[in-house]
């Protein structure tokens, strides 16, 4: 029904009943009039209470429309002879109205009661300024009465909040403040929270207050306080529900208290003593921050060193006694023993016959006398004789048997393992042997893996190694991982390969999984790592193979005529670059020479390192050990020097220098954020006991250097690459290293307790340099059946980078899939001579440096040749060269070693516009030709 229908019927009803009222009041008070005349009583249907206005008993409530249901409205008065609605200010019709009429006994008044329905759309309908209402009009004998207005509304509530609470990360005791706006509604929503979807009652809970315009607030927060919160919005229409909050508190790590000092390392002399604190107090827990700081600290201590004693000299003999005696006496006063030293040894007072027999003693002459000490010392002294005969003839059999042994097919450097049987010996991969001297082995020895830390079983002593004898090189030629010793046979021809200098850096294979047998007191550490080449005017390439570590020669470096043996060198010992405060070493350090050598044009040299290269967070300098031993700073790659130059690649340094030496790469952190790369691999060999497999993780500096010291001397053990390498970015933020086991089959395999999880302090690894780091893991087959491992190893820096390792592999030798373990050699031949040894034709070279170094209207044109090239820095230094452009492709050469990518090279040039010859165009036959005719030009 429309409103205007309404409004209008509304309107005609009131006209057509206010004159009905109007008789009906008229004949109420003539019957009345009559009655009263007549002395009747009014009846008890019709009461009368002049002068009462009708008095609302029940007033119209504000109503709410769900859905499509229409609400009733109603209302009571007393007295009351009408009542009718009046709604939006018009009359609502009679028809809509439902009375009911009643007598209130206590008065005796009427009662009268009056119901209309509202619906929905009705008040869609209505447009007006104020919403939809309705109020109640009730008559009585002495006028109107209207009630309150009731307000009409419908009710809904809409789906999405205004603002949904937000997840926080807070410190314990901090304060929560979770807001949540529900969506729109009529009537407001109400707000209830929930955590972990259980009502939260804040009358319970004096830590939490719901009350504050439906935000949540959690004054301090507590551990218990950490879980999921939902916001619920409801009215009488529907619920709503918000989008889930994640609340974590969290607890800083807080160190423990210093412990006491310990005491001073060494016994005597310069030392230090440290005090360690742990982060427990409180440990960081839900991801809080690890404790700032050092965990450990030193100090530098000095204790006295004992003094022993020391006999003065003999005072002068005394006066000869009566009993034909003189003394003299000494003092232990040079120097007196203080600190602890021990007392001089020996008597402190002397004496002997003062007269040389004449003396008489008891009425006779001494020399007559035969005291019995002298007897004494008669059969000593024949004793004594006896006694050195038997040494010598011991002696003499012993170096009989030498000399026989000395004889034999195998000669010293032979070692019997048939009688070695049994699980004793651990073998240090740190060291080597030194075959200078035999030995000779008596009971049970074993080799086994030097890091299991497990006891050996009786079990395990009954595993005999197989009838072999080993034919050992020499000590130099072990120590460096070579099969044979290159020799140089008379003096090699200009541009041709010195003999025997094709020497391959592999490392000895062990026969039938046996590695060397060697006793621990003769393992002495190998030193360095090296390869020579003889060069000449031509120049040429010495590589270290496996080492990343190159040396290019250019082309005139050495006068003509001349030829000089170069070599160069790796330090594979304790690196005698000594760190000073937070300087870290990133390479290996590098010798070339010899010293005295002196080149005409720089050489380059080739260093990998092991930082992830950012100005931002490195200071990287360069530094050469001078010959007192002492180590100086050359220059920083960053800085502007006309003496040597530096470039850094992202995975080597190429330096361009004048004269030969030691040189390694130190760097400096500036930041936290500051990276080295870190080479992770996982190595695995069975043990001595038949049902163990150890597994050995390696987290060693990114060089191939590096890793060829850990493949070398897993080699030795027996182990096996298990998985490909893989890189870790370890961060300078002083946060410790973990290295887990995980994954393993829990009924095929188990660990030994308490080493499934292993951390590395961070000093540690960022100085792993020193030497290669690795944990060890032992696993425990249940049966012998079980051939397979699978499981994974986690390397992971806290807050930092992680790594995963997947081991999948037979721990059978038959079966297990060989990995490579450098993915390139760097050279069949450690040393190239001649043209051979350059990516970049002679002749086209010459072309080049004759068409750049000339200079032209816009400047020097090496200039775009060196930023081409991504030469943007220091090139003040290139301006002091004779050839500028000449030094820039030796640069070149260096850098692209392996790829010899002559495309970029030709493209740069095309970009410059000076030449339009693609160097990759050309063929193997005109490299040659162009090298023929320059060699026949040159006499060669």
């Amino acid at each position: 029904m429309g409103r205007a229908a309404a409004a209008g019927r509304g309107a005609g009803g009131a006209r057509r009943w206010l004159p009905w009222l109007g008789l009906c009041f008229w004949a109420a008070g003539a019957a009345a009039a009559r009655g009263t005349d007549n002395g009747e009583v009014l009846p008890d249907s019709i009461p009368s209470a002049p002068g009462t206005l009708p008095h609302f008993i029940e007033e119209p409530d504000d109503a709410y429309i769900i859905k499509s249901n229409p609400i009733a409205l109603r209302c009571k008065a007393r007295p009351a002879m009408q009542i009718f609605f009046k709604c939006n200010g018009e009359w609502v019709h009679q028809n809509e109205h439902v009375s009911e009429e009643s007598l209130d006994e206590s008065s005796g008044l009427k009662v009268r009661e009056v119901f209309i329905n509202v619906s929905r759309q009705q008040v869609e309908d209505f447009h007006g300024p104020e919403d939809y209402w309705c109020q109640c009009v009730a008559w009585s004998h002495l006028g109107t009465s209207k009630s309150r207005k009731a307000s009409v509304r419908i009710a809904y509530l809409r789906k999405n909040f205004e603002q949904d609470p937000q997840g926080r990360e807070v410190p314990i005791e901090g304060m929560i403040v979770l807001h949540c706006r529900p969506p729109e509604g009529v009537p407001a929503a109400e707000v209830e929270w929930l955590k972990n979807e259980e009502p939260i009652d804040s009358e319970q809970d004096e830590h939490i207050d719901t009350r504050a315009d439906h935000n949540l607030i959690i004054r301090q927060a507590r551990l218990s306080d950490s879980g999921n919160y939902t916001c619920m919005a409801a009215n009488i229409v529907a619920k709503r529900r918000s989008l889930s909050a994640t609340v974590v508190v969290y607890v800083n790590g807080g160190w423990s208290s210093w412990t006491e000092w310990s005491a001073c390392n060494v016994p005597c002399g310069r030392g230090w003593q440290k005090r360690s604190r742990t982060c427990t107090n409180p440990a960081p827990l839900n991801g809080g921050a690890f404790c700032e700081g050092m965990s450990v600290q030193k100090i530098t201590c000095t204790a006295l060193c004992p003094v022993d004693g020391s006999w003065e000299v003999w005072s002068e003999w005394s006066v000869c006694s009566p009993e034909c005696e003189h003394l003299r006496i000494r003092e232990c006063t040079a120097p007196a023993p203080r600190n602890g030293g021990k007392f001089c040894e020996g008597l402190s007072q002397e004496s002997e016959n003062c007269t040389d027999g004449l003396c008489i003693l008891d009425k006779k002459p001494l020399h007559e006398i035969k005291p019995q000490s002298i007897e004494n010392a008669s059969d000593i002294a024949l004793y004594s004789g006896l006694g050195a005969a038997v040494v010598a003839v011991a002696v003499l059999v012993i170096g009989i048997t030498l000399y026989r042994r000395s004889q034999s097919d195998y000669g010293v450097d032979v070692i019997d393992s048939s009688a070695l049987t049994g699980n004793s010996l651990l073998l240090n991969p740190s060291m080597q042997p030194d075959l200078t001297v035999s030995r000779t082995y008596s009971g049970p020895i074993c080799l086994q893996d030097p890091l299991d830390k497990e006891l050996m079983t009786e079990s395990s002593l009954f595993n005999p190694l197989s009838d072999i004898k080993v034919k050992v090189q020499s000590s130099f030629m072990v120590s460096l991982g070579v099969s044979e010793r290159a020799e140089y046979h008379g003096k090699n021809h200009s541009g041709t390969f010195p003999h025997g200098n094709n020497r391959s850096f592999t490392t000895v294979h062990p026969r039938s999984k046996t590695p060397y047998i060697q006793n621990l007191s003769s393992l002495p550490t190998r030193t360095e790592l090296r390869t020579t080449g003889v060069f000449g005017h031509l120049g040429g390439r010495l590589v270290m193979p496996n080492t990343g570590v190159s040396l290019l020669i250019p082309h005139g470096a050495i006068p003509e005529e001349n030829s000089w043996e170069i070599y160069m060198s790796i330090n594979q010992g304790e690196p005698s670059l000594q760190s000073d405060g937070s300087e870290v070493l990133l390479s290996p350090e590098v010798t070339c020479g010899p010293p005295d050598m002196i080149v005409t044009t720089p050489f380059a040299l080739t260093i990998p390192h092991c930082a992830d290269v950012s100005s931002e967070h490195w200071n990287i300098h360069l530094k050469k050990r001078t010959q007192q031993g002492n180590w100086e700073e050359v220059m920083s790659v960053e800085d502007e020097s006309t003496s040597c130059y530096c470039l850094l690649d992202p995975f080597a340094c190429h330096v361009l220098l004048d004269s030969f030496g030691t040189y390694a790469l130190t760097g400096e952190p500036i930041t936290d954020c500051a990276v080295k790369q870190l080479k992770v691999a996982v190595f695995g060999c069975m043990s001595c006991n038949s049902l163990d497999y150890n597994l050995r993780v390696y987290c060693v500096d990114n060089t191939p250097w590096a890793f060829q010291e850990v493949v070398s001397d897993e080699r030795h053990q027996g182990g096996q690459l298990l998985e490909e390498p893989k890189l870790l970015h370890f961060k300078g933020n002083t946060f410790s290293l973990q290295i887990s086991v995980l994954d393993i089959p829990p009924f095929l395999w188990r660990i030994k307790p308490f080493t499934a999880c292993q951390e590395v302090p961070f000093s540690r690894v960022w100085c792993s340099n020193r030497q290669p780091l690795h944990c060890a893991f032992s696993l425990e087959r249940y049966t012998p059946t079980t051939t397979q491992l699978s499981c994974k190893i986690c390397i992971r820096q806290l807050k930092g980078h992680e790594q995963i390792l997947q081991v999948q592999t037979s721990i059978l030798e038959s079966e297990r899939e060989t990995i490579t373990f450098f993915a390139q050699e760097d050279s069949t031949f450690p040393a190239q001579t001649g043209p051979k040894a350059f990516k970049i034709p002679y002749s086209i070279r010459q072309r080049i440096c004759a068409t750049f170094d000339t200079p032209n209207a816009k400047g020097k044109d090496w200039q775009m040749l060196a930023q081409k090239n991504s030469i943007n820095r220091n090139l003040s230094y290139f301006a002091t060269q004779s050839s500028p452009s000449a030094v820039i492709l030796n640069l070149w050469e260096a850098r692209h070693q392996h790829d010899g990518d002559l495309d970029s090279l030709a493209c740069a040039l095309e970009e410059i516009g000076r030449t339009h010859t693609k160097l990759s165009n050309i063929t193997e036959s005109q490299l040659d030709e162009a090298d023929f005719n320059y060699s026949r030009q040159n006499g060669l």
